[in-house]
């Protein structure tokens, strides 16, 4: 896979994490995460790690070309939305203690996420 279509993937992969709403207290989950991306088809590669970046709770993104927003809550149920140019994707899923699982989808892909605390 070219580095143009890594950097699309992994930005629609980080579009596909949006967080559930949450308090803004200090999460369990704060801290540095990879999350490593993985597309159900070919055409949209064939996985990305992304850096992201937990703080009270709220997610952010560590690569300049990759922006992540959304939300942890207490119990660990993650929403992600990443971001790169005019690509989105989100995502859903739940941390525990230091790992994590989920789904994200975009508007022409869709797939799995797993994240590891770093």
């Amino acid at each position: 896979m070219n580095g143009f279509r890594k950097a699309l993937f992994a930005t629609i992969v980080a579009v596909a994490f949006p967080l559930t709403q949450a308090g803004a207290a200090t999460s369990n989950f704060d801290g540095a995460w990879n999350v490593r991306i993985a597309s159900s088809s070919e055409t949209c590669g064939n996985g990305a790690t992304v850096s992201i970046g937990i703080s009270n709770g709220q997610i952010a993104s560590s690569n300049a070309a990759v922006s992540a927003s959304g939300r942890v809550a207490d119990a660990g149920s993650i929403n992600v939305t990443l971001s790169t140019g005019i690509k989105r994707a989100v995502g859903f899923g739940r941390l525990s203690g230091t790992s994590g699982s989920g789904t994200w989808r975009g508007p022409m892909c869709k797939g799995t996420w797993t994240a590891e605390r770093m």
